[in-house]
């Protein structure tokens, strides 16, 4: 089964997640390091550009310390 991402979740999702990260004061790297990822797989993710898995998911909210209602955009 394919499920197609609306774009403009993906988009508001990374909006969210930079949002919290910069009130955070973290960097890119600080959040990729923190969840095991490249930097460049965290930044295409705030560029709504990456669709990431829940693992990930899972693994980004924790290094923000936040929960995933706090950045999912539904």
């Amino acid at each position: 089964m394919n499920v197609l991402v609306n774009s403009t979740s993906q988009q508001k999702f990374g909006r969210n997640l930079r949002e919290i990260r910069m009130r955070k004061k973290l960097s890119q790297e600080d959040v990729a390091n923190a969840t095991g990822i490249s930097v460049t797989y965290y930044a295409g993710i705030e560029r709504g550009e990456e669709n990431p898995t829940f693992a990930v998911l899972e693994n980004i909210c924790r290094a923000l310390k936040v929960k995933s209602s706090q950045i999912l955009p539904f």
